[in-house]
């Protein structure tokens, strides 16, 4: 990616933020933004990744709220407890807790699926929420780079070590359901299939955007293999909009400037930033329902290139070699064809 291509991205992703704000601005002007109303989740086990602050926290609290057991996924002990401390007090549920996970560390993922599994507890709601956002250019412990490692393969890797507990926790008529956290800024991404690690050129905002649009890949296609499988699991996506955390440490300063002045206007609070991923987990209407892409508790559409079923799976192959996980695609739909294959 040459310093102009770089340069583009970053405008198209604050072009992205700044329409968004607007819209967040005329909505909550117009008629606000509205507490959906869920029904009480008792007996229901989740894990929401980068559950200690942010959307993740709200969301998990909101799920502990509904009666769920909750499980937090996260890599700062210390902030967690206190975390789980602070939602048992607000919800008066107890089965809440924190496991160690580091999403940058294939390791880590595998022994927090170990861990997990050993407590032999079911599995209904898995949220993958944590993320970076446009940090400087680093890799994880596996040398991947930070977006495309934590945001995508991070949970790329944990959603597929957790599907045979999913699928035993299903039921026809109550699913269990993953739900993965993007971004609007997948509509300006673009998928580099040659260079999923930016190495040949570096940009914070292009290597954001594309993790966020690899998520919206992956789900489609994960849904296209639970509905072919049988499986009683569902995979949506879930866009929180413009929200006020503490994930804006590297952006432009303009928006940060913005954010600290009138966040509590324009911004959504973390728990509206929370509310699709809880709709997204809990809502009856979605009951079987998967491959949707939800923003304001709406389906909507995402990016077009996001329904193309091959990009879907050149993705889905290229992840599997990375984490090592076997991809099952060909053996999967190999006595009804592939997806978008005549």
């Amino acid at each position: 990616m040459s310093p102009l291509s770089a340069a583009r991205a970053a405008l198209r992703v604050y072009a992205v933020g700044a329409a968004l704000i607007v819209a967040q601005l005329l909505r909550r002007c117009v008629r606000g933004f509205v507490e959906p109303v869920f029904s009480p989740q008792p007996e229901r086990v989740a894990i929401v990744t980068g559950g200690t602050d942010g959307i993740g926290y709200s969301t998990a609290k909101y799920l502990a709220k509904l009666g769920m057991h909750v499980i937090i996924a996260g890599n700062n002990d210390s902030k967690a407890q206190e975390a789980v401390r602070r939602i048992k007090e607000d919800t008066l549920n107890d089965q809440v807790e924190f496991l160690y996970c580091d999403l940058a560390s294939m390791r880590s993922i595998r022994e927090f699926v170990q861990t997990f599994k050993m407590k032999k507890l079911p599995l209904h709601v898995l949220v993958n929420n944590a993320g970076v956002m446009m940090v400087p250019q680093r890799t994880t412990e596996d040398g991947f780079e930070e977006h495309f490692g934590v945001n995508y393969l991070g949970h790329f890797l944990l959603t597929n070590l957790l599907l045979d507990t999913l699928r035993e926790s299903g039921a026809p008529g109550r699913s269990a359901r993953v739900v993965t956290v993007s971004s609007a800024t997948h509509y300006v991404g673009e998928l580099n299939l040659d260079d999923l690690q930016s190495s040949t050129y570096y940009s914070a905002h292009a290597a954001y955007a594309q993790s966020k649009l690899a998520l919206v890949l992956f789900t489609y296609h994960l849904q296209a293999l639970l509905t072919a499988q049988g499986m009683p699991v569902t995979a949506s996506v879930a866009d929180p909009g413009v929200v006020d955390t503490d994930l804006y440490r590297y952006v432009f300063w303009g928006t940060r400037l913005v954010k600290k002045l009138l966040g509590w206007w324009v911004f959504k609070t973390p728990d509206e930033g929370a509310w699709t991923s809880v709709y997204a987990a809990v809502t009856p209407a979605l009951e079987g329902l998967g491959g949707r892409y939800l923003y304001n508790e709406k389906e909507t559409r995402s990016l077009e290139a996001t329904y193309d079923p091959e990009l879907q799976r050149q993705l889905w192959a290229r992840s599997c070699q990375l984490t090592g996980i076997a991809d099952v695609t060909w053996e999967t739909f190999s006595g009804s064809g592939l997806p978008g294959r005549a």
